[in-house]
């Protein structure tokens, strides 16, 4: 197994790190009005894509 023979530098470490980035989710409007993750039920009035699919 390999093993580094020497420390990596706080600096390498964090610039290395600085990459991981939590993204925005996406978000669309549904028919109504009403925001909402694409191609999902909208939880307010239960449409998916302009069909009435759940009652609420």
């Amino acid at each position: 197994m390999a093993v580094p023979k020497r420390r990596t530098s706080r600096s390498n470490t964090r610039s290395r790190r600085s990459q991981w980035k939590a993204k925005v989710p996406t978000l669309a409007k549904c028919s109504r009005g009403h925001v909402i993750r694409p191609h999902t039920v909208c939880t307010t009035c239960g449409r998916y894509n302009d069909r009435q699919v759940l009652d609420v």
